[in-house]
């Protein structure tokens, strides 16, 4: 048997897709299309399929699939129950409706693994439990996380001269390498934070595995404006501002870096920030889920690495097998 879960995670590590509520139903759509619908009782899952295969699909396994409504007949379209499949049914479903829906080379690039495609599956526990093991065996690897953390007490308040140099150390300590004014220069970087602060100081402090779509395109459109910050000759960047608002709101932003984003979106743009944190929410979601009813800092201690958020364990899982593995 498989969940509205397991859809979502599958889905959402499609590239191009959405989610939606629509009159009360789960949709997962590219652009306009629709290629997966849950009934309003998520017990039955309708998916994109020919047509003229439909038939002999729902004779071979009526206990499994059944037709569409009337008025659904003329698409390409077919019905499952739930409780019938398993995951891996459930997967070729989900990645076949997908395919009928982008254009071909979207579904290549993807499938073959190429930029801009190959998502790796969502971490089941097993799989965030080995890369935390990988991930706190790196020397030092905490060591500026909890001194800015410790610098910024009881939260990092960008309105805070002391605060902003707190967090220039930090993005510099992982390699952003943002130069610091010499004396008598003006602190560009410390400038423009303090402006982007007075405008999105109200970023959303949910919890990753419970944002709403808006709170993400709040979050999005902050990241954007953010990593367009100049600082001296350039601007600040896209990992430089994903990593910026993770330390200012740790337990809602998963971050990225250079080759995590290439590889999960082939873009680091605004849009494609809003869709990693929607692929982050999914995936909390389904740890939590899998871990049997425990919140969070419980499951934290569980996977080895006690006191840190599921966005940073789920950050740690992406670097150790995207950007560490391709280093």
């Amino acid at each position: 048997m498989v969940t509205v879960d397991d859809v979502r995670r599958l889905a959402l590590a499609l590239p191009r897709t959405e989610e939606h509520l629509i009159r009360d139903r789960v949709k997962f759509r590219i652009g306009r299309i629709v290629y997966l619908a849950l009934s309003r009782d998520e017990t039955e899952l309708g998916f994109a399929f020919p047509k003229e295969e439909r038939a002999a699909l729902v004779a071979a396994e009526p206990e499994k699939f059944f037709l569409p409504g009337s008025g659904d007949m003329r698409y390409h379209w077919v019905e499952a129950r739930m409780a019938a499949l398993d995951t891996a049914e459930l997967e070729e479903l989900v990645t076949d409706a997908w395919r009928m829906c982008v254009p071909a080379k979207v579904a290549r690039a993807h499938l073959e693994g190429g930029a801009g495609g190959g998502l790796p599956p969502a971490p089941g526990l097993a799989r965030l439990r080995a890369a935390a093991e990988v991930f706190g065996a790196f020397p030092g690897v905490d060591r500026s996380w909890l001194a800015l953390r410790a610098d910024t007490a009881p939260g990092l308040d960008l309105s805070g001269a002391a605060h902003r140099a707190a967090l220039h150390r930090w993005l510099n300590a992982w390699g952003c390498r943002i130069r610091y004014p010499r004396e008598g220069e003006p602190d560009l970087f410390g400038e423009g934070l303090a402006l982007w602060w007075s405008r999105h100081g109200g970023l959303p402090g949910t919890r990753l595995a419970a944002l709403s779509d808006r709170e993400i395109g709040c979050l999005a459109a902050a990241y954007g404006e953010l990593a367009a910050l100049p600082v001296g000759r350039r601007s600040l960047g896209p990992t430089a501002a994903a990593k910026a608002l993770f330390a200012l709101r740790p337990d809602t932003v998963m971050p990225w870096d250079a080759a995590i984003a290439q590889r999960l979106w082939g873009a680091r743009d605004e849009a494609a920030f809003a869709r990693h944190l929607t692929a982050g929410r999914a995936w909390a979601r389904a740890a939590l889920a899998e871990s049997g009813g425990l919140d969070e800092a419980a499951l934290a201690a569980e996977l080895g690495r006690p006191g840190l958020p599921l966005a940073k364990l789920l950050d740690e899982y992406l670097y150790v097998t995207i950007t560490y593995q391709g280093s």
